[in-house]
C-alpha cells in the first residue's frame, strides 16, 4: 500500500468501536498485526469488516438493571490456531448480573504443548479477570458474591483444575 496512514487510522477507529461491538475483535485484532506492513489484501478484510458493520447497524451491548450482583465468565482457547507461530489464543468474556462488562481476544506468550495446557491458561487469565472485577465492585461498594462461576468446555481443564496433583 502506499498510504499507511490510511489503514493505521481505519483500524484505530475500528478498535474503538469494539467497545460496543465485541463480535469484531478478532476479525479486528487480526488485521492490526500488520499495522506497519499492510497490504491491499489487508485492506480488503477492512472493507469487509466494514460492509459487516453497515448491514448490522443497530446491533451491540445492551445492559439491563437485573437487580443482581452474581459474577461470571466463559473462557475458551484456540489451540495453536496461529499458523505463523502455532500459539494459542485465549478467548473470554465476563459478566455481572448477566450483563457482559469485559471481553478479551489475546494470543497467548508461549506454545502450548496440548489443547488442554491452553485452556487452562485461558481459565488462569479469566479467573484472574474474575478477581479483578469482584475488587472493583467491592471498591465501589457494591456487596459481591462470596462464589463466582467459570465455565470452560474442555473436560480435560476442568478435571485437572477440580482435582489437582502435587507432584
Amino acid at each position: 500500500m502506499h498510504d499507511v496512514s490510511y489503514y493505521q487510522q481505519l483500524v484505530g477507529k475500528l478498535i474503538y468501536l469494539i467497545i460496543t461491538r465485541p463480535e469484531i475483535t478478532y476479525a479486528v485484532s487480526v488485521a492490526s498485526q500488520f499495522m506497519h506492513s499492510p497490504t491491499v489484501d489487508h485492506l480488503h478484510i477492512l472493507k469487509r469488516i466494514l460492509r459487516y458493520l453497515k448491514g448490522s447497524i443497530g446491533q451491540g451491548i445492551i445492559m439491563r438493571n437485573n437487580k443482581s450482583i452474581t459474577i461470571g465468565g466463559y473462557t475458551d482457547a484456540y489451540w495453536a490456531g496461529n499458523v505463523l507461530d502455532r500459539k494459542s489464543t485465549t478467548g473470554y468474556c465476563t459478566f455481572v448480573g448477566g450483563n457482559l462488562v469485559t471481553w478479551k481476544s489475546k494470543k497467548q506468550q508461549v506454545i502450548a504443548r496440548s489443547s488442554a495446557e491452553a485452556e487452562y491458561r485461558a481459565m488462569t487469565a479469566t479467573a484472574c479477570e474474575l478477581n479483578w472485577l469482584k475488587g472493583l465492585l467491592s471498591d465501589l461498594g457494591f456487596l459481591t458474591p462470596s462464589s463466582m462461576s467459570l465455565m470452560c468446555d474442555n473436560q480435560a481443564t476442568m478435571h485437572s483444575v477440580a482435582n489437582p496433583c502435587v507432584s
